[in-house]
């Protein structure tokens, strides 16, 4: 499980749901104040939560993440289709993600 610091739950539920297609795993109430929620890719077992109560994590601080996708092309259209900014075109990466490959295609979002 992955903590992302985000300032607003609710629209980054939205966009994680809604724009990436990741699945609500968990909504709970922690108290008067927070909430725990839960999401995971389709499919996958690794999930992440949004947070917004820790100090020493502030929204937008989370530098690094890489989602693995299955076909980079289809999930670049579907994103797009959702409204997602894609900064950067798909191009090949000089790092081996299977041993049967010798360039990784990668896109930022």
């Amino acid at each position: 499980m992955v903590s992302i610091p985000v300032a607003d739950q609710d629209r980054s539920l939205a966009f994680y749901r809604d724009a990436l297609g990741f699945e609500l795993v968990d909504e709970s109430p922690m108290g008067p104040d927070m909430r725990w929620v839960q999401l995971r890719p389709a499919g996958a077992e690794t999930s992440i939560t949004l947070v917004t109560w820790l100090p020493a994590m502030t929204p937008g601080s989370l530098q690094g993440l890489v989602i693995s996708v299955d076909d980079l092309e289809a999930t670049y259209a579907a994103v797009s289709a959702a409204g997602v900014a894609v900064t950067d075109a798909i191009q090949d990466a000089p790092w081996v993600a299977a041993p049967s490959q010798s360039t990784t295609p990668t896109a930022r979002a």
